[in-house]
């Protein structure tokens, strides 16, 4: 006999049997019982959630020979041969291979032809909304005024793109996500019965990676059984998943609150040294603090962990506001990690930017525009300027004017929307570490607050990039120049605002 894939073989055969969908299968238990049934169904929700099967348990039931009470016996004839696919008056159509008129005009004939052997002929129509307009107006047609002898069931995981009429014909059931503890339960009663020894980590993981989906995880875990036989370890999961597990996700989300920059870049370079994907890397981090959102707005119950887990992440929540944490993941969630040698260069800005200061995001528009209060004494006028080493350069501001103030309110938006060939390359993560300060004629001078950052994009493979993305915005040919100022000038600035006054000035 030939061996099923697992997601077929335990393919629910009662409404009983149904992992997660209760709202459902109830209201459905409840119709049959008492012979309320609909003329048609649609059933909707993602993928791997029941749908389709509980559309051959309703088709059972409704011709069960022996016509249990709601559920069907699976032992008669009938039975059996819709649970086998050879039931002639069960007919399963796909629509999106079968999405054309001339296909729905065919069904609507065959329609009318009474059931030759149950007591309904039941349609099960997968993926109703992608059939073409033309032939959804048919089906409608057929909706209106159905032969009593025939049940529609359609499935659909995209509900709003199924025409308002063909769903206010149907009784509509939502299917939802499946929760991750229905699905541990579910592949712990597979691998009893398949003789699969298995750790509950690894059976958790399985499940989070199912996002919902039953059938994603039953898949998920005969290809570890395939692959691995019948002892999975977690490891073993993890690997396949592309998983890394790596503490070093927890490390530095602690930094990151404790703004410690130097512990958090520290990391970050041991987990590159140490080969793992930066991408995951990247990805767990943002479900981590995903996860410390959750639980610092008070949504604990949202959370599949452990206690001890739930306990640690309400301890790091205590010590971070929630404007920091949203920053935060705002920031690691948009970006894009290259595989180049610049690979770390944005998850070490995205942790540099975390730790700012908020109220420097929040300064309003006149003020940015405002030039910076000089904080270095300029030389008298009758003397020549004494050059400033980098680190110390600093370079007047001219009276704001439309083009840069338009420039500076659209900095990371017109970053984004660069050409995706140059938005992915380590300077369009420079410039999002620095602040336009002035345009000079055809120069754009940047302001960094890091030697390091100022250094790279003074790079000519980095700044001829850096310069076609502001052209292109500019519309007009503009070069850069890069210069260095140090936070010491935004304290200072700080500071004025908060009624401080300069009583001394002087070059360092």
């Amino acid at each position: 006999m030939t061996s099923q894939v697992f997601y077929r073989k335990w393919r629910p055969q009662l409404l009983a049997e149904v992992v997660g969908q209760e709202q459902v299968t109830q209201t459905l238990h409840n119709a049959l019982s008492t012979g309320r049934i609909a003329h048609a169904y649609l059933f909707c929700g993602p993928r791997g959630t029941g749908k389709t099967s509980t559309g051959r348990i309703l088709a059972k039931a409704v011709n069960c020979l022996n016509h249990g009470k709601g559920e069907p016996c699976n032992a008669c004839a009938m039975c059996q041969a819709i649970t086998e696919g050879r039931a002639l008056d069960v007919i399963e159509v796909d629509a999106a291979s079968n999405r054309g008129i001339d296909e729905i005009r065919d069904l609507r004939q065959k329609v009318n032809y009474a059931p030759s052997q149950a007591r309904y002929k039941v349609y099960i129509i997968d993926e109703v909304h992608m059939l073409t307009k033309e032939a959804s107006n048919a089906l409608l047609k057929t909706l209106e005024e159905p032969p009593p002898h025939v049940i529609f069931v359609l499935a659909t995981t995209e509900v709003h793109k199924v025409l308002p009429t063909i769903m206010s014909r149907c009784q509509r059931f939502d299917f939802r996500r499946i929760s991750q503890a229905d699905i541990v339960t579910r592949l712990v009663q597979i691998c009893q019965t398949e003789g699969i020894q298995t750790e509950a980590e690894a059976l958790r993981l399985i499940a989070r990676a199912g996002t919902g989906s039953l059938r994603d995880a039953e898949n998920l875990l005969e290809q570890m059984m395939i692959y691995y036989g019948n002892k999975i370890r977690l490891e073993q999961v993890k690997h396949t998943l592309g998983i890394t597990g790596d503490i070093r996700v927890k490390e530095l989300v602690t930094h990151l609150i404790h703004r410690d920059v130097t512990a958090g870049i520290n990391t970050i370079h041991s987990v590159n040294n140490d080969g793992l994907d930066l991408r995951q890397f990247n990805r767990e981090l943002v479900e981590y603090l995903r996860w410390l959102l959750l639980i610092k707005t008070g949504s604990d119950e949202a959370i599949d962990l452990t206690a001890e887990d739930i306990a640690e992440l309400k301890t790091l929540a205590d010590k971070a506001s929630l404007p920091q944490i949203l920053k935060a993941i705002r920031l690691f969630g948009q970006l894009e990690i290259s595989l180049d040698n610049y690979a770390t260069l944005p998850l070490e800005l995205a942790l540099i930017d975390s730790t700012l200061p908020l109220t420097e995001e929040k300064l309003p528009a006149k003020v940015e525009a405002e030039p910076r209060q000089p904080v270095k004494v300029a030389a008298p006028t009758t003397s020549p300027r004494p050059k400033a080493s980098p680190p110390k350069e600093s370079i007047p501001s001219a009276p704001p004017d439309y083009e840069i103030e338009h420039l500076r309110q659209n900095w990371r938006q017109f970053i984004r929307e660069a050409p995706t060939e140059m938005s992915r390359t380590p300077a369009a993560a420079l410039l999002r570490s620095a602040q336009p300060k002035e345009i000079k004629e055809d120069v754009l001078i940047l302001s960094f607050k890091y030697p390091l950052h100022k250094e790279n994009m003074e790079k000519p493979e980095n700044q001829q990039i850096a310069e076609k993305i502001i052209s292109s915005f500019l519309k007009r040919s503009c070069r850069v120049r890069c210069v260095y100022e140090p936070e010491d000038n935004h304290l200072v600035e700080e500071a004025l605002k908060i009624g401080a006054q300069v009583i001394k000035t002087e070059e360092k």
